[in-house]
């Protein structure tokens, strides 16, 4: 379990990662970097019910894995956004420069966010 960094198993518990991130503004979903290489950028978050983070892109591939709660994945279809509705367990995978977002419903929503490769390594 976990990914070896120069010969270490490194074990991340992402879903104590996201309860424990914290936000630098009130209004702001918490994040927390939880594991970093040219290859690999792990980003957990967690939103407060009604918080979003704006639909953006990246120039690479993004999957988010809904940890907890349940909320908004933003995505799109051809040229317009589309909603998808998300639920604990559900993972979502966003092609390099393809629209993303998220946001929380009515409960806390934590999300890992696995991006690769890390933006401006390549």
């Amino acid at each position: 379990r976990g990914a070896r960094a120069g010969g270490v198993v490194i074990v991340i518990d992402p879903r104590a990662a996201a309860r424990g991130a914290v936000s630098a503004k009130p209004d702001r979903a918490a994040t927390a970097l939880v594991h970093d290489t040219d290859d690999l950028r792990l980003l957990v978050f967690r939103l407060a019910p009604g918080q979003e983070v704006a639909p953006h892109r990246s120039p690479s591939t993004v999957t988010l894995t809904v940890l907890e709660g349940s909320g908004i994945l933003v995505g799109e279809d051809g040229e317009a956004p589309v909603d998808r509705r998300c639920v604990a367990g559900d993972v979502v995978a966003y092609a390099p420069n393809e629209l993303h977002g998220m946001r929380a419903d009515a409960g806390e929503l934590l999300l890992l966010a696995a991006i690769t490769p890390r933006p401006g390594t390549r």
